[in-house]
């Protein structure tokens, strides 16, 4: 249980960095050498950390937008030192849903893969 609470601290940290654009946070939930795979506007998206937070500081953030806070985890599943988190993040128009590998990397647990789609948020009810 005290991965899952450990888990759910990074999660809440990558929550608050998303919302306010505060990359340096959202930094210290990454592994450097983490990967983000999607599919964004019907195109193929990969990037590196640095070029996704470089995108994310050239952005208006959710809270600069008035937009309200809704972001939230959907499931976690922790298997000794990995774990997976699908978590919600309505964001800038749409329903962005992510799925998160962590691992846990020199004792610290850490995101180590983004795969994430978007969907407009008048498109599409939140799945259950």
């Amino acid at each position: 249980m005290e991965d899952h609470h450990a888990i759910l601290a990074v999660l809440a940290d990558y929550f608050a960095g998303l919302y306010t654009g505060d990359t340096a946070l959202l930094r210290s939930v990454f592994h450097p050498d983490a990967a983000l795979f999607a599919e964004v506007a019907g195109q193929p998206y990969h990037k590196r950390l640095d070029d996704y937070l470089a995108g994310v500081d050239t952005r208006r953030s959710p809270e600069e937008l008035g937009e309200p806070y809704r972001m939230k985890v959907l499931s976690v599943d922790v298997t000794y030192s990995i774990a997976t988190a699908r978590v919600h993040v309505p964001a800038h128009g749409f329903n962005y849903y992510n799925h998160l590998s962590l691992v846990r990397y020199e004792g610290v647990w850490v995101i180590v893969n983004k795969t994430f789609f978007d969907v407009p948020l008048r498109a599409q009810k939140e799945p259950a």
